[in-house]
């Protein structure tokens, strides 16, 4: 089979990967977003600390996922916890399409300038392709933020996707459809962070698989465990490279709010810090890892 052939079938793979991932993690990501954004205040609740002289103070916690779920339950209803799949699952085709055939081609070309196939030519032609993908698809992502953020109590009648549509261009013209593209620029840093770490580990683990001598009836516990040990090495990498590049992640649901008072990526990641502490970059990240870690390991 020819490579175009393979990455075309690979390409529709994940498409059906990525549409059923969609409906399964909606619920997490809509919890992922609100915790991003700067109205995550409004679930903010009042503790009573008891003081040494037996007075009492209100103190601000930060909620967590598990309280944002359950807010959003009762004051919503359980179909908040899909909003914005819609978008979302239109959004899967179109944009593994392009990923792949920018992907496919930009590699075509670096065969041709750097060793074939090494790292060097996957990690540039990823970050391309997660460049031309994010330019493409970026309107579609800022109507499934709006939807996600779109809180309405239970019995309201909820945005729908054209509206939204209609809203963000009075509101912003076409431009504002680009809002927080920035900020998914600023995360193409993730895929090259992920491929550096993924490669390294695989690499020690194929020296590791060379130099341990195993017999052939051993061959399907050696095949389970290079799988395994793949899945691992893909879970780990791209642990690492979220943890390391998710304030971009909080920076872009800020710039994509209805509204708001942030302007560009490096005036939002300073304002952040400077009203809210370090802390609120990494708000909603326990719920993007376990709803990104799974989907990576397997496909990788």
């Amino acid at each position: 089979m020819s490579s175009q052939a393979t990455l075309r079938l690979h390409s529709e793979f994940q498409v059906g990967l990525g549409s059923m991932g969609a409906i399964l993690t909606c619920p997490l990501e809509v919890v992922k977003t609100r915790l991003q954004s700067s109205s995550v205040t409004l679930y903010i609740s009042e503790v009573q600390l008891n003081t040494m002289a037996g007075a009492s103070v209100n103190r601000v916690v930060s909620p967590g996922p598990l309280h944002c779920l359950k807010v959003i339950l009762e004051k919503e209803g359980p179909r908040s916890l899909f909003r914005g799949l819609g978008p979302n699952l239109v959004g899967v085709a179109p944009s593994r399409a392009i990923y792949f055939a920018a992907y496919s081609n930009c590699k075509d070309k670096l065969n041709g300038i750097f060793d074939p196939e090494s790292t060097q030519v996957h990690m540039i032609s990823a970050a391309m392709a997660g460049f031309t993908a994010i330019t493409a698809t970026n309107p579609i992502w800022l109507i499934k933020t709006r939807l996600q953020l779109d809180a309405r109590n239970r019995g309201e009648k909820q945005m729908g996707a054209f509206e939204c549509v209609r809203k963000v261009y009075q509101a912003d013209g076409l431009r504002g459809f680009y809002r927080g593209m920035s900020a998914s620029y600023a995360g193409i840093s993730e895929t090259v962070i992920h491929f550096v770490i993924y490669e390294s580990i695989k690499q020690k683990l194929l020296e590791w698989k060379t130099a341990s001598v195993i017999d052939s009836d051993e061959e399907s516990v050696r095949e389970a465990s290079d799988f395994v040990r793949m899945m691992l090495a893909a879970a780990t990498s791209k642990t690492c490279a979220t943890t390391v590049a998710y304030p971009h992640e909080v920076v872009r649901t800020r710039l994509r709010e209805e509204g708001t008072k942030y302007r560009s990526f490096f005036q939002t990641l300073s304002l952040i810090v400077q009203e809210e502490g370090y802390g609120s970059l990494y708000r909603g990240l326990t719920t993007h890892l376990v709803r990104q870690i799974p989907n990576t390991a397997i496909m990788m």
